[in-house]
């Protein structure tokens, strides 16, 4: 049975999708068979009366896996709100059986599986589940934080941590990312903020990308995280 890293944000668009695709890359090309998982993905395109998880389907694609797309996305879903939402509008009963049973699957034929949240820890799953419950659900595996690289990135960081440890749950590290192409004060200092105060390994910022396609994604986080705290985790 292979490990598995949960990626959480501080907030929804925070580059989750970019950083985990982007790992997933960085993984395989290191020699590591990883899967990628989606639990839920709500906000998605209607495409010939079909609905189509992009998000899914990019971590598909950065990571290389066959897997199948139900498999990395269980719950697909149309309007662009929280995942307990978007399923009481359309009808759908998100279960916490079908995404242990994906994620059993998935973790059964790869080394590692990099499993997407949706928004931040407390975004709601279903009615009676937050995101901040899945890690424990799928076997106690660890996450990572990714954070937007703006003034107020330490309280809501900080938040974050300090919630998921209350729960028991093992944060790895911290990851920035520049989401404006704009630069401000908070951005030369947030990194040396959240090493002061987090008490978690910070792995670094990946700049604001104009054009974030998949190469430029993966040199981008080659250049700018430091991988080695999750790589000497997963040799453990």
């Amino acid at each position: 049975m292979g490990k598995g890293i949960f990626i959480t944000g501080t907030d929804t668009g925070v580059g989750k999708t970019l950083i985990t695709g982007g790992l997933a890359a960085i993984f395989r090309g290191k020699g590591i068979d990883v899967g990628v998982m989606k639990p839920a993905e709500s906000g998605c395109r209607r495409e010939d009366g079909q609905l189509v998880p992009e998000d899914a389907l990019f971590l598909k694609e950065m990571s290389g896996c066959q897997d199948d797309l139900l498999l990395i996305n269980p719950y697909t879903l149309e309007h662009a709100i929280s995942p307990a939402q978007a399923a009481e509008i359309e009808g759908v009963d998100i279960k916490l059986e079908v995404i242990r049973k994906a994620y059993a699957a998935l973790a059964s034929k790869h080394e590692l599986v990099l499993v997407e949240g949706a928004g931040g820890l407390l975004s709601p799953l279903n009615s009676q589940l937050f995101m901040a419950d899945l890690p424990a659900e799928l076997g106690n595996i660890p996450i990572l934080v990714v954070a937007r690289d703006i003034l107020g990135a330490i309280n809501h960081t900080l938040l974050t941590i300090s919630y998921a440890r209350g729960e028991g749950i093992n944060v790895l590290g911290i990851v920035a990312n520049r989401t404006s192409p704009t630069r401000e004060l908070a951005n030369v200092y947030n990194e040396e903020a959240l090493e002061r105060w987090a008490s978690v390994p910070f792995l670094g910022t990946v700049p604001f990308l104009l054009r974030p396609d998949p190469q430029i994604i993966r040199k981008a986080i080659e250049a700018n995280i430091n991988i080695e705290p999750l790589l000497a985790w997963l040799r453990r």
